[in-house]
């Protein structure tokens, strides 16, 4: 079963102190590109964070953001210094009258002031207590994004089957038509030398020689048998464990160049019609493939 690197997750929780909330996003990406969006008294935790993710979600741009929320005045994440405020904001309203300005933004530059307002320390607060909360809801809002990933994986095996099924087909209406190419070719060259061969001596072994070697550079029976083999293989790699996205990436590739080279080699109108209708599907299998885990 594949998974698709596109998904959505979100967990809560919450009680009379706190309200969390993490969700998470992914994209498709080569690598796992993991982004963290958390309050500061958890800025610590970024390594642990990006373990826990990475042991489920192994590829993909991912975004998780933390929201935490103390109910409680006693328990905001600041403090506040409120006498040395007021030591700010005296100062400030005496410069303003010593010039003459009456401005209206002392509050503001009395709030901003250096060390006005101060991160909680570790002693007045539990972080760690905390954190072991948190660290359960980023557990559930991760497997939560590995289920949306596995029901997207679900829809994309269902097309890229479907997708390489028309071109299974495409390569049965190819060998349908093989018999009747290689007689149009045969009719074709008795046609043309057969006048020039009666009234010209040759040397019957070279003719033959030569002719044999324009039918090879015109076979496709050995594409043919590689593109059938690679077809079948990508089907049951997309039964097999996840995982499988760049391998889906290199069996693509390889499908399309038996492709390409039966459409060079056969030189036939009937055929040219199936290549590019099997080209068309591959196409779409490439792009669905980029977001396969």
């Amino acid at each position: 079963m594949i998974k698709s690197m596109t998904g959505f997750g979100n967990a809560g929780w919450e009680n009379e102190e706190y309200m969390i909330h993490v969700e998470v996003k992914s994209l498709n990406s080569k690598f796992l590109d993991l982004s963290i969006r958390s309050p500061r008294q958890f800025s610590d935790k970024e390594l642990e964070i990006r373990n826990l993710v990475q042991s489920v979600l192994e590829r993909g741009k991912v975004s998780l953001s933390i929201e935490f929320l103390a109910k409680k005045s006693s328990d905001l994440p600041v403090v506040i210094n409120e006498e040395l405020f007021k030591t700010y904001y005296s100062k400030f309203e005496s410069l303003a009258k010593s010039v003459g300005n009456e401005s209206v933004e002392l509050f503001k530059l009395a709030l901003q002031a250096p060390s006005v307002i101060s991160n909680t320390n570790a002693e007045q607060r539990d972080t760690e207590a905390e954190w072991e909360i948190v660290k359960k809801v980023i557990v559930d809002a991760v497997a939560n994004c590995d289920e949306f990933r596995k029901d997207e994986g679900r829809v994309l095996e269902q097309k890229l089957s479907e997708n390489i099924e028309a071109i299974a087909s495409g390569l049965a209406s190819v060998k349908a038509e093989e018999g009747a190419r290689k007689e149009k070719i045969q009719k074709r060259i008795k046609n043309h030398f057969q006048e020039w061969l009666d009234e010209n001596s040759f040397d019957a072994n070279r003719f033959e020689q030569e002719l044999i070697y324009y039918f090879e550079k015109l076979d496709i029976t050995e594409e043919l048998v590689r593109l059938d083999t690679h077809l079948k293989y990508f089907a049951k790699t997309l039964k097999e464990d996840s995982n499988q996205g760049k391998k889906l990436g290199f069996i693509s590739q390889e499908i399309g160049r038996e492709i390409n080279t039966i459409g060079s080699k056969a030189n036939d109108a009937g055929i040219q019609r199936h290549v590019i209708l099997m080209k068309d599907e591959l196409e779409k299998i490439k792009e669905q493939s980029m977001n396969v885990i």
